[in-house]
Formats: structure tokens, sequence, C-alpha cells
């Protein structure tokens, strides 16, 4: 992400974005005292509301390293749903009636607007609550339990190792509370099409496989709390007194819920059909064009974005085969797709030195563009960032990379997870992309950044719900490093437009699925035919646009207007056009909608004039 040479085709965004009001300060009639006391107080009015919420949230608490409800679930049920619908409903009413907008400043006058429309969006998004798959093979209680455990619950002390016994206590009672929202959800039609089960059945297994219960070896939650334990500067008979204390709830708790969720997926699959879109349900078109909106923060309509992709598509397929003569290859695009797809240079081994030889490379690559942020930012996170593999127990549904956010008191580091489960889709050519994107300057430096800002509501702190903004930073970040120097193999080139290819890709598949009523097939084959990407790679993402329908569109539509907004503010600045300063701009403020982003850098260029 350094200089900004590289020539991109700018794709100029034909839609409007929200409906926020531009950016204004047109308080001057209010003596500075009297704005310097509303915005404190709008803002000691924010943070109220952000620590309320996290105090409703025990699992909340621990991702932000607070350990007030250490041994607690979050409750998912009617009642925590119509508290909610209260919680949201009271604080949008006090947001209105208590704070003067005129009177507040600039930055408070931007936070009173995302605060007003995060509740909005809240109570917006409990109306379509039985429009999702509570359970699939990306996200659900199933999976997010162990991964909870084992990677944000952490075990200092022995208090910290009672609470996760309390923890695998709760299972039972949490995994119940699933079980009546999945009820829910079928009553209103929901159901997940049939490919989805084998995948939730699987990983459901693969927690109860092991000591103490049947099979070889340990456990995944065992030997997560065995290790944790043994770590500790405790005597010997607490450890054991401990450990004996999992296998007994990991036998009465554990291993009876996911019985029971084993057993009502195992029932709903014999109703489930194979209709893929959400058209397929009552009032699905609403739906999805609310999903759009939500994830890309837009007002596109679903053929727009659906042309917007095959127009990308197409200028990306140009560029990959000026490559393609650049490296001497004889054949079609095609045919290069196949060659880069199948030859074994391009492959680590699906050994363990393989795995190991990925991740080092991966860490170096990391490392390497540590080394440029000077020349591209202002502000760079003071959070760690570690590589790791996927845990195995969920590694084989699971993406093949992801980024999971630094604990702010700094206990957890930010987690760039590669996935080693098929190495055949981690291909060497899409390694620099994927780290970019995920790690330094993706997602480890717009979340850490956002967390570490000083004088911001904790609100816009943690707030990653504008999808577009987010993922639009993180595919971003997969080309600004060309504009410095980094992709000097064309094949790693190649390996970036691949991504960037697969990003435009999803806009015709997505909307494809969920409003041109194409099949899981459809979709499968338009990967498979325009992209170099494994098979196992078609298959996962069409799997995923099926069950996070409109999310992967915020990608590329986020990429183009970060991009569109920086080449204007080039244009408009010529040589008094800084990219530190525009990262800052970008960074600073948190996850915001697009309109709202680029009213922001519609300000910072008229601030240079």
């Amino acid at each position: 992400m350094k200089k900004y040479l590289l020539y991109l085709p700018i794709v100029v965004l034909y839609f409007s974005c929200g409906q926020q009001d531009p950016i204004t300060n047109l308080n001057n009639d209010f003596p500075p005292e009297v704005i310097k006391a509303e915005s404190e107080k709008a803002n000691r009015l924010f943070d109220q509301c952000f620590d309320e919420d996290v105090d409703r949230s025990p699992e909340w608490q621990s991702y932000l390293g607070i350990k007030k409800n250490y041994g607690e679930w979050d409750e998912r049920s009617e009642e925590s749903d119509a508290d909610d619908k209260a919680f949201y409903e009271n604080w949008l009413a006090i947001a209105k009636d208590s704070i003067d907008e005129q009177k507040l400043d600039k930055e408070t006058k931007v936070s009173y607007k995302l605060f007003k429309m995060r509740l909005e969006d809240e109570l917006e998004s409990l109306n379509w609550r039985y429009y999702g798959y509570p359970v699939n093979q990306m996200r659900g209680r199933h999976s997010s339990i162990p991964a909870f455990l084992i990677n944000i619950h952490k075990v200092k002390d022995y208090d910290d190792a009672l609470a996760y016994l309390d923890r695998l206590e709760g299972v039972q009672e949490t995994m119940g509370q699933l079980i009546d929202q999945l009820r829910r959800t079928e009553k209103n039609g929901v159901v997940p099409p049939k490919f989805v089960f084998d995948h939730v059945l699987s990983d459901c297994r693969n927690i109860i496989k092991g000591k103490p219960f049947s099979g070889e070896g340990e456990s995944t939650l065992y030997a997560d709390f065995k290790n944790k334990v043994e770590a500790l500067d405790i005597n010997d008979g607490k450890k054991k007194q401990l450990i004996l204390g999992a296998e007994k709830r990991l036998m009465t708790n554990v291993y009876p819920a996911y019985q029971s969720l084993i057993k009502f997926v195992e029932d709903q699959k014999k109703i489930a059909t194979e209709d893929d879109g959400v058209w397929k349900f009552n009032d699905g078109d609403n739906y999805f064009k609310y999903r759009l909106k939500r994830m890309t923060t837009t007002n596109m309509t679903p053929d727009e974005i659906h042309q917007l992709g095959l127009s990308e598509v197409e200028r990306i397929h140009g560029e990959m085969k000026a490559i393609m003569e650049k490296v001497g290859f004889r054949g079609s695009l095609q045919e290069f797709f196949a060659f880069m797809r199948d030859d074994a240079q391009f492959y680590y081994e699906g050994t363990d030195e393989g795995k190991a030889a990925y991740m080092a490379e991966a860490e170096a690559m990391i490392d390497a563009m540590r080394l440029k942020l000077d020349d591209l930012f202002i502000t760079k996170p003071k959070a760690e960032l570690i590589v790791k593999a996927v845990e195995p127990f969920r590694e084989k549904s699971a993406g093949k990379a992801f980024y999971q956010d630094a604990a702010p008191d700094g206990s957890r580091p930010g987690t760039y997870y590669a996935n080693m489960y098929d190495m055949k889709a981690m291909p060497k050519y899409q390694m620099e992309a994927l780290a970019y994107h995920e790690a330094i300057p993706g997602h480890h430096m717009q979340l850490s950044i956002a967390q570490e800002m000083q004088n911001m509501p904790k609100f816009r702190k943690f707030d990653s719900n504008y999808t577009a903004y987010v993922e639009g930073w993180g595919l971003y970040s997969e080309f600004l490093p060309k504009e410095i120097g980094f992709y000097e193999d064309p094949y790693s080139d190649f390996g970036r437009l691949a991504m960037e290819l697969w990003r435009a890709c999803r806009l015709v598949v997505d909307t494809g699925i969920h409003d041109k009523k194409w099949t899981r097939q459809q979709g499968i084959d338009y990967y498979s035919s325009n992209t170099p990407n494994a098979m196992s790679d078609c298959v996962k993402m069409v799997e995923r646009h099926v069950v996070m329908p409109g999310q992967a569109t915020a990608y590329k539509i986020g990429m183009i207007k970060i991009i569109e907004l920086r080449e204007a503010a080039k244009e408009k600045l010529g040589e008094q056009f800084d990219i530190r300063e525009f990262h800052e701009v970008v960074l600073t403020n948190g996850a915001v909608p697009l309109d709202l982003l680029e009213d922001m850098v519609d300000e910072w260029v008229s601030s240079k004039g």
C-alpha cells in the first residue's frame, strides 16, 4: 500500500449510497462553551449506551478482555429479542429527546448520526430475525462455542479455569436456546437447503470425538482446557481437580447438548429441499434487498450489482491475458487457469512440512509489508499480530483465511488465520494478497487502529457492521501493495488479480442465486469457468452465498468506492495529495457507511484548499 502510480481503471459507482446528510458544522450561532457542553453530554450518552450493551453480553465482555460475567453465555431467546427491541428503542428515544444536534461539534455530529443509524439498523434487523440460518457451515453456536472457549476464553488463573467449567456446564442451556430458535425459523418456513446439513453434522460430531467421549485421542475442548490448566502456577492437586471437573461437564452437559442438536438437524434435513436462494421465503425478495442495502450501504438493486460484476469480470480477464502473454503462456485464458490450478510448482505439499513452510512464508510476507508502513500511514496499530492455522475441528468447513481482532487491553493479539485443510486451495501465488487483506495493511490495521483511537465513542471503535467499509478496505489492501513494488513475480500479480476476480464473480453469483434463481450448480459452474480457483473453493464460495445472502457483494463495492474517492482526491489536489493523509481519513474514523466516508474525504479535500 504505497505509492499510487499504477493505473487501475476506475468503475464509477452508478448508485446513490445511503441517505445521510453531508457532514456539516452549522452551529456558529452557539457559543463555544455551549457546543462543548452539548458534545460532552452526547459522548457520555454514547458511552453509557455502549457500556450497558456490553453489560448485557458476557461473550462480548470476553471479546473485549472484560471478565465481569466470565462463566456465562449470552441469552438467545424470544425474551432476549424483546429485551433487545426495548433497549434499542429506549436509547434511540433518549438520543432524539436529550441531544440538540445543532449544538454539537463536527466530530460529535458524525457520532450522533452513526449512533442513531446503528440503533435503527438493529431495530430493522429484528424484523428479519427469523430469515437467517442459525446454524450453517460458516457460523453458528455449534462451532462458535468451541472457537470461543479455545480462542477467547483465556485461563490466566484458577478462577478463570472455574469460569471455563461454568461455561462448559452452560453449553446445554445455550444449545437448548439454539434449538428453540431453529424451531422458530422452521415454523417461519426458513430451512436451509440440503447440502448445509452434512456440514453442520460433521462439525458437531467433531466436537464430541475423543477423550472423554468415544474415539481416539483427546477431544478439542478437553485438550484445550487441559493445556490451559497445566500451564497454570497452581499445585498438581488443583490441576487434577479442574481437569476431572472438565471431563464431568463434557460428558454430562456438552455431550447431550450436541447430541440434541444433531438429532434436530438430522430430523430437519428430512424436510429440506434443493432450493438455494432466499427467493423461496415468504417476502424473500424484500429480505434480499434489505441484505444488499445492509451489506453495501448503498441503494443498488440486485440487477445493478449483477451487471457491475459482469463488467468487472470482463475487465479483469483482460488484465490476466496481459500477464499470460508476459510469462509466455501459449493457449486460452481457461487453459492458463487450468495450468495455474493444476501445476505442482504453485502449491506446497499437504504435509506437516509443507503446511509449516506456508505459514513461515506468510509471516515473512507480513514482516516485509510492515517495513513499508511509514510510507503509507500516519497512524499504525499498537496491537500485536500472529499467524495461526485454522483449528482442525472447523478447518473442513471454514473459509480459506480470516482475521480475529485483538483484545483492546492487549491480552489477545490480532490473528491471521490460514486454512491448511486443503493445500490445493492455498496456492503460493495468492499468498501475498491473502496476507495483505487479512493482516497488514488490511483488517489488522483497520480494526486495531479503530480500537486504539482516543477521543472516539466506544461504539465507533468496535463497530464493524459496515461490511462494505470493512471488506472494501480489505480488498483495497490487496491492491495497494502493487503500487509500491510488491507482487514482483508476475504469477503473484496474477494471484492478486485472481482474488479481485473472485470478488467480482461474487457480485454475479450472489445476485444470481438470490435474485435470478440460479441453482447451486449454476453458481459453481460460473466460478469454475471464470476463475483459476480450485473446485473446492468454488463449492465453498457458492455455499457461502447461499447461507449469507448479500454479504459477499460488499467487498468489491467497497473497494471500488475507496479507489474512486482516492482518485477524485488526487485529481482535485494534484501535488498536494498525500496518500498518508488519505489513509488517515479512511482509517481513523472507524467503520462507516460509504456515503459518510465520501463526506469525510470530501471535507479533507476541501480543507487542503
